[in-house]
């Protein structure tokens, strides 16, 4: 079977490696260089590199058997976009599913915004929510933001757009150990740290266990609403020999 697999995710790059094994022809779309870069070395077969539109997925999908939407549980538009593209094309789609991490403990907001709002006269904290979600934060004083961001030039454009300090920016690739995470927040002196819920394979639980470690409060972001399935789930439907269903 011909899959096109969307999504440079720790989860998507696994999934294509075990479909591979399996005897299914898989060519991966990662939205950036970096993404591309991590596959090197991982997967051997064809990747895509750079955002496409609902007009360029619709375009790319009839070659194809299935598509599988592994992009990060917060990237909202991709996936919607991809249902759409699929449903024109006529291409079954399934979503892969990250597993949530518990929020005990943590502030829970729907957004960004709402978390720069309630950190209005807070001291110093961290985003770890991605480069593009910094414009959320631009009402806060640049001195007080210390983003940890993926070491790209758009990210580095990002901070530098807010007038946030260079001393601040942590540009790193993670996913990152608990002490390395715990480190950070000393060094720092971070009073607040802001996540989304990345999962295991995203290194939310070390973030998590280091912020309890250091005292620092977690602002924990809002899964939005998914379906879909586990790796396991839907490994075990093409080795049944099922041909999946387009979802929503």
């Amino acid at each position: 079977m011909k899959i096109l697999l969307f999504g440079g995710t720790t989860e998507g790059r696994l999934l294509a490696e075990r479909l591979v094994g399996m005897g299914h022809q898989v060519t991966v779309s990662v939205a950036t260089e970096l993404g591309a870069e991590i596959l090197q070395g991982q997967f051997c077969g064809p990747v895509l590199t750079g955002r496409m539109d609902l007009e360029a997925m619709a375009k790319l999908l009839p070659s194809y058997d299935l598509c599988v939407d592994a992009t990060h549980p917060y990237a909202v538009k991709v996936t919607k976009q991809l249902q759409a593209a699929c449903a024109a094309a006529g291409v079954p789609l399934r979503r892969l599913l990250r597993k949530e991490s518990g929020q005990e403990g943590c502030m829970v907001v729907d957004s960004c915004a709402q978390a720069a709002s309630f950190l209005q006269n807070s001291g110093a904290m961290c985003p770890t929510t991605g480069a593009k979600e910094l414009g959320a934060f631009a009402a806060l004083e640049p001195d007080r933001l210390f983003p940890r961001v993926l070491p790209t030039h758009a990210s580095l454009s990002a901070c530098e757009a807010l007038g946030i300090p260079h001393r601040n920016i942590l540009a790193l690739q993670g996913p990152f150990s608990q002490e390395m995470n715990a480190a950070m927040l000393a060094q720092y002196q971070i009073r607040w740290l802001v996540t989304k819920d990345g999962g295991a394979v995203g290194g939310y639980e070390e973030k998590y266990a280091a912020a309890q470690e250091r005292g620092v409060p977690v602002i924990l972001i809002r899964r939005p609403g998914d379906s879909g399935s586990s790796m396991e789930e839907l490994l075990k439907s093409l080795e049944g020999g099922e041909m999946p269903c387009t979802l929503r």
